[in-house]
């Protein structure tokens, strides 16, 4: 059975948990919003800063943090992004690191976001 991760994120019009727990693994996506629900200006960093604020914000709701993640999958609209997001990824995740891959994508959903991120952590089955 699925748990939804209980956040304070700003609360998605769409039918959506930010986060869910099944078999002790947590399901996350994330974007670049701040608490108001918009996406964040500034670029490509303050993106992917906001987005990573938002997945650790997650994980320790969930009685984790980065340690935990098992998996990540980036996905920006640029490839010269990637080693803005690199460099910011490695000031949040710190070895020994979760696998990965990057994708560059045409766009997302809102059209002002530049990246967004799933995550896999492995956490207490009982977290929500």
């Amino acid at each position: 059975m699925n748990h939804p991760v209980s956040t304070d994120l700003f609360a998605s019009k769409a039918p959506l948990e930010w986060a869910v727990v099944g078999n002790g693994i947590l399901f996350t996506a994330q974007i670049p919003i701040g608490t108001d629900g918009q996406v964040v200006e500034g670029g490509i960093e303050a993106q992917t800063r906001q987005t990573l604020d938002n997945l650790c914000h997650t994980l320790e709701r969930a009685g984790a943090g980065p340690d935990a993640l098992t998996q990540v999958l980036i996905y920006v609209t640029a490839r010269e992004d990637l080693a803005t997001v690199n460099r910011v990824y490695a000031e949040y995740v710190h070895a020994p690191y979760p696998n990965r891959a990057a994708l560059i994508v045409s766009g997302f959903a809102r059209e002002e976001m530049l990246v967004e991120m799933v995550a896999y952590a492995a956490v207490s089955p009982d977290a929500a």
